[in-house]
């Protein structure tokens, strides 16, 4: 028991402090990208690369964790992240600024995937235990944004060094957490890939509205902001809000039962696309903004819990590694493609225009499961 509370506080305190940096390097980045000279349609190619770097991560992590323990990638992730920051603390020339997205995807992919996977290897309900995952993760995400929108109203450098200290700091939880063997993949498993099992595909999809949110307000979101004049205090705080709703849409998660399984993940998809798609109309308008990210953070909270839930209950127990990898992979594809989506659009039409667009596929995302495969399928989601 005592080795477990320790392995449990370890796993949490590495994801808020992990987070609490993620949460600062959301905000600064663009926003240095911005006093650095480069355009909005640029800061959304250079978020792009971090997302590439995830999605391309993801893809192997399967297999890793087949070859590796889960804690060494949660390891990895927290000096990733140091470096990330402090590369364009250093210099914000086009190289180390590409070089510090990549590294920061890379991060993203390692932590995510190593801490959910850690945390649902045991006998306990996978939602109870991603749920306390995100919840401490949103904490993080809650302090980091207005931490640095204090900090780049001084300088967004020394933001990015702020947040690359906080993330060298990760390392010592993520060295104390249970260093559990590799996965030892079952002899039989069901054909086809795994990402079309019943179960899977919603924890796919799911991830592909959690991640399009993510992708969004750790580039436009901001640049919405900022383009109608927000302080960058007011950007940070406006920015938590949203990452402060998803602390409640994580808790609201571990009660749902299941037979609101799908019913949570139409909800929060519809919840997270519509709103996202109106922040940057209602911009100047500090208020409605943060109700609109409020209400998007809240259903991005939801499926960020109830999506990695239900994959790693609907296969071996073997297989979690693979199934929260695979959902992981839909996530970082959206996260990459939702930000390269407006950047191409706004060189034709207006960023309201070009981020409702996003929203609506966003919320169109809520239809594909259903699509895939029926409901009643879904017997495997948290109870």
């Amino acid at each position: 028991m005592r080795r477990l509370s320790r392995d449990t506080i370890a796993s949490a305190g590495g994801a808020a402090v992990f987070s609490c940096s993620l949460g600062i390097a959301s905000v600064a980045l663009p926003l240095l990208a911005l006093r650095s000279g480069y355009s909005p349609g640029e800061v959304g190619v250079l978020t792009a690369f971090s997302a590439i770097a995830q999605m391309a991560t993801r893809l192997v992590l399967g297999a890793a964790m087949r070859l590796v323990g889960d804690w060494v990638l949660v390891v990895a992730a927290g000096a990733a992240l140091c470096l990330s920051n402090g590369l364009v603390v250093a210099s914000a020339a086009l190289v180390p600024f590409i070089l510090a997205e990549v590294l920061q995807g890379f991060a993203r992919a390692c932590f995510w995937t190593g801490s959910q996977t850690h945390v649902v290897r045991n006998d306990a309900p996978a939602v109870g235990a991603l749920a306390t995952i995100s919840f401490v993760s949103s904490i993080g995400l809650l302090a980091g944004p207005v931490l640095a929108g204090l900090l780049v109203e001084h300088s967004p450098r020394a933001a990015l060094g702020v947040g690359s200290a906080i993330a060298a700091a990760a390392l010592l939880p993520a060295l104390a957490i249970d260093r559990l063997p590799p996965f030892r993949p079952p002899a039989e498993s069901p054909p086809g890939r795994i990402w079309r099992r019943p179960g899977v595909d919603v924890g796919c999809w799911a991830g592909v509205s959690a991640g399009a949110w993510r992708g969004l307000l750790s580039s436009y979101v901001p640049v919405a902001l900022d383009a109608v004049r927000q302080p960058a205090s007011t950007i940070g705080v406006l920015v938590s809000i949203a990452n402060g709703a998803s602390v409640v849409g994580s808790a609201i998660a571990a009660r749902v039962g299941n037979r609101w399984v799908m019913r949570s993940f139409v909800l929060g998809t519809l919840a997270t696309g519509a709103t996202t798609g109106l922040v940057a109309l209602a911009a100047d308008a500090r208020w409605a903004a943060g109700a609109l990210l409020a209400v998007s953070g809240l259903g991005a909270g939801v499926l960020q819990t109830i999506g990695p839930a239900i994959a790693t209950e609907s296969v071996h127990p073997e297989e979690r590694g693979d199934a929260i990898a695979t959902a992981g992979t839909f996530r970082a594809a959206a996260l990459f493609a939702a930000p390269l989506a407006v950047a191409s659009a706004v060189a034709i039409v207006p960023l309201t225009a070009a981020m409702g667009l996003a929203g609506a596929l966003i919320t169109v995302s809520a239809a594909v499961p259903r699509v895939r495969s029926p409901a009643s399928s879904h017997c495997g989601g948290p109870s």
